[in-house]
């Protein structure tokens, strides 16, 4: 939910200069998920509620919460859950394209399902960070991409994440690129997003939440987002909606949130 109302936030930024731009996800997974056979679906259920029956004053969490209805809506579904690909596909206007690459092939075949009403949206079967460069850079001159590996390997995972950022902006300078990365112990992931945003060396935003203790190797406690080049104001808003966000996911008060924008 995080990652979710952070990128519909920043697809709403770009959306504000008429010049369409380039969505590119490189593990796009199924697209949509039922909550009731998830892991940890009642946990999810229970903050989701929260949000969809009292999304606050925050646009973006209006935002992210009329999208989530919509698709429930649509599917006619009171378990379905969007995922990024089919959040992003729902806020696309006519001169804006999706390219959404996923390497397994029943997980594609389900997103190709997932948006397949949507014109300007195509599904690739292959590795996320090969095809990456054969889409770089976009003849809009204007593009997000999103990193969201599956982890199952983490420093494996985290090595080929900052590759693939290196490499996209070699080719394409000026992209905004969001990471999105599991807290399981803050001791980890700290010093890692601190040598990947020194190396970069381009303005980047961190946004962290979580609601669990976050120096706990145990399970997942939060996740959080490194974006690359962020839209004006990101960091700004993010620190009114993130807090908000975090209060209504964290029942027990054990969790927190952080964002943290700089020269790079």
């Amino acid at each position: 939910m995080h990652k979710h109302v952070a990128l519909l936030a920043v697809i709403a930024s770009l959306g504000r200069k008429d010049k369409g731009f380039l969505y590119l996800e490189t593990h796009a997974g199924r697209g949509a998920y039922d909550l009731s056979e998830s892991p940890g679906s009642r946990a999810s259920r229970t903050g989701l509620s929260r949000i969809l029956s009292e999304p606050g004053e925050s646009p973006e969490i209006q935002a992210y919460s009329h999208a989530v209805k919509h698709w429930r809506e649509l599917v006619k579904d009171r378990n379905a859950y969007p995922g990024s690909p089919v959040l992003v596909a729902g806020a696309l206007r006519d001169q804006d394209r999706a390219i959404l690459i996923e390497m397994q092939p029943p997980e594609a075949h389900a997103l190709e399902r997932a948006v397949a009403h949507h014109a300007n949206v195509r599904v690739e079967l292959g590795d996320g960070y090969e095809r990456l460069r054969a889409h770089l850079p976009p003849a809009e001159r204007r593009g997000l991409i999103l990193i969201d590996p599956p982890y199952e390997e983490n420093q494996r995972d985290f090595e080929r994440a900052r590759t693939a950022i290196d490499d996209a902006l070699q080719r394409f300078a000026t992209a905004v690129i969001m990471l999105w990365y599991p807290i399981k112990d803050v001791r980890d992931t700290q010093p890692w997003r601190r040598r990947l945003i020194a190396g970069i060396g381009q303005p980047a935003l961190v946004s962290e939440l979580w609601v669990h203790p976050c120096d706990s190797r145990i399970a997942l406690n939060g996740s959080g987002l490194v974006i690359i080049h962020p839209p004006y104001q990101l960091a700004q808003n993010m620190r009114g909606w993130l807090p908000r966000l975090s209060g209504m996911l964290d029942s027990q008060g054990t969790g927190g949130s952080l964002v943290e924008d700089g020269p790079g």
